[in-house]
């Protein structure tokens, strides 16, 4: 199926006409040779629309603070001052990790603006995990939040590279308050003239083997997802009362890069909060705080679902739902549009190389339970394990052209893992998918061993290594076990070490060392003790065999 975009709307996308009709489609991306984050964002509308609120911060007690665009940039050129006197500079690595709170935001504007890269950590993450991810990014400054801070300040040696952590709220003896930084004059700090392939952005997520890796986007990155953003927000962008948010972290792309940060590139408010996600509050957020456009997972949706007659209990003011990071139910995108009568466009892509295919109900319309169409601009299309393409209707990987416009830089300190991503001339998702003949793609499923539960990327390998850590366990094997609610849950098949034997507290115990060390999305719901795993011919552990067996106990064969 083909679809048109009007030229108006093509300059704003970022797109034009293709070159060379049939690489990308009838249309290509266009990346200016330089862009700064901060400056393609804040600091653009703290001169168009100095007076406009850019971002709203709503308390436990439902009262709010709000800055405008002009005053947001006022804040982060003092920020960005503040981390060169302490002497962060161009191409430093600063590791932010204050949660879904306005000094976030605060932060990556101001590391941008010094040509600095932001790394993103979540709250969630427990000690092995912090540790990795500020080592393996030799991180130079953490930006942190007192109480998420309090559980690592006694470990504070093991973070090698680290030499100042700036706090947010009650800073200790050796720290920076945040809020001091904030009183340093940087008026006259201009953001740094960045090349749009300068690095950026750092963020971790699990892959198949071993602890999360470092993806590096440059400051392109957000010039390169406006089309197919503008297209998930149904080219509903031009509206100056327009209020995004998302309960989505802001350490992961769903959060960050598809609701704050494009919500600022829009020149428009995004609101916040720390409450935790729940289904009935985040309806009365949304009412209280005139949400317009939103970011959810599909198992967002499903709890949003469970609540009955939204529109009669709250005065809402939404429009648009984006939603990604795993497959969306047929019937949660008819509750959407029918019951919450709002146009829900779903899009598909990977922190790696993203928003390859999707939804934009004002072009084209839905099909329930498919992904979309591919998006303008990218090559998207389905192969063989040899990469050649495969006719409509046969499954095979969805795959992109080796030079699209949303690839990262490649893995952080890690080329040869760069290069996995490589097939001929195509760049690899590991997802399968057939296409249909009107160029619609109906997902089915992974390649390799990463879970997906939740929208989350979770690697088997590093929970795992942290099982086998535990005294009581000899050995351990986790698979992505199929699950309603989430799409998939994380199992684990466990062979006991001599002297410990099967028990629902050890299976407790076992959840809380996982959650413990590595994240509280990442622990096994499941554990089932076996005498014996098997291993594959070369001596792996043979994970295909326990999915397979998974599927056929929960009736997915």
């Amino acid at each position: 199926m083909a679809y048109v975009i009007d030229g108006d709307m093509l300059a704003k996308m970022n797109l034009r006409e293709a070159s060379e009709p049939g690489t990308s489609g009838p249309y290509e991306i266009v990346i200016p040779q330089r862009a700064n984050i901060a400056a393609d964002t804040v600091g653009r509308f703290a001169v168009e629309f100095p007076d406009r609120p850019a971002l709203v911060f709503e308390l436990a007690d439902l009262t709010t603070r709000s800055w405008t665009f002009a005053e947001l940039d006022v804040i982060a050129g003092n920020l960005a001052q503040s981390l060169k006197d302490i002497g962060v500079g161009r191409g430093d690595r600063v590791a932010i990790h204050t949660g879904l709170r306005p000094e976030t935001g605060m932060a990556h504007l101001a590391i941008y603006k010094l040509g600095a890269v932001a790394v993103t950590l979540s709250q969630l993450y427990g000690p092995d995990t912090l540790q990795h991810i500020l080592n393996h990014a030799e991180a130079k400054v953490l930006v942190t939040q007192d109480k998420a801070w309090d559980r690592y300040r006694d470990t504070r040696d093991t973070f090698e590279t680290l030499e100042k952590v700036i706090v947010v709220g009650d800073a200790g003896r050796g720290e920076i308050s945040f809020e001091d930084c904030l009183s340093v004059d940087g008026s006259t700090l201009q953001p740094v003239d960045t090349d749009a392939d300068e690095p950026a952005l750092l963020m971790y997520t699990s892959g198949s083997t071993g602890m999360p890796k470092g993806m590096l986007h440059g400051h392109r990155v957000l010039q390169s997802y406006i089309p197919s953003l503008t297209m998930a927000f149904n080219l509903d962008r031009d509206d100056p009362e327009a209020v995004f948010w998302s309960p989505a972290d802001w350490a992961w792309v769903g959060g960050l890069l598809d609701a704050l940060l494009i919500g600022w590139a829009f020149g428009h408010t995004v609101a916040t909060s720390e409450h935790r996600f729940d289904a009935e509050w985040s309806f009365g957020f949304m009412a209280r705080q005139k949400v317009t456009h939103t970011f959810f997972t599909p198992t967002a949706l499903k709890r949003l679902a469970q609540v009955s007659q939204p529109q009669s209990r709250w005065d809402l003011a939404l429009r648009v739902i984006i939603t990604g990071g795993e497959s969306l139910p047929a019937a949660v995108l008819n509750w959407a549009e029918d019951e919450l009568k709002v146009v829900c466009n779903e899009f598909y892509g990977l922190t790696e190389v993203n928003h390859l295919i999707g939804c934009c109900k004002a072009l084209y319309p839905a099909r329930p339970g498919s992904m979309g169409l591919a998006y303008p601009g990218h090559g998207t299309t389905i192969v063989d394990d040899q990469g050649r393409e495969v006719e409509d209707g046969q499954v095979g990987e969805i795959v992109t052209r080796g030079d699209d416009a949303t690839q990262f830089l490649g893995y952080w300190k890690d080329m040869d893992k760069t290069a996995d991503l490589r097939l001929g001339e195509w760049l690899r998702t590991s997802d399968l998918a057939l296409r249909d003949e009107d160029g619609y793609f109906w997902y089915r499923g992974r390649t390799d061993d990463l879970i997906k539960s939740a929208g989350y990327r979770i690697g088997p390998a590093e929970v795992e290594d942290c099982l086998v850590r535990h005294p009581a366990i000899a050995e351990a094997a986790v698979v992505a076990s199929p699950d309603a609610d989430r799409g998939a849950i994380v199992k684990a098949f466990v062979r006991l070490a001599e002297g410990f034997d099967p028990s629902a507290q050890l299976t407790t115990d076992l959840q809380a060392h996982v959650k413990s060390r590595l994240a509280a999305y990442k622990y096994p719901r499941e554990i089932e003790y076996v005498e014996d795993l098997e291993m594959t011919s070369s001596g792996k552990l043979d994970r295909k065999q326990l999915r397979e067996l998974e599927r056929q106990r929960k009736g997915e064969v």
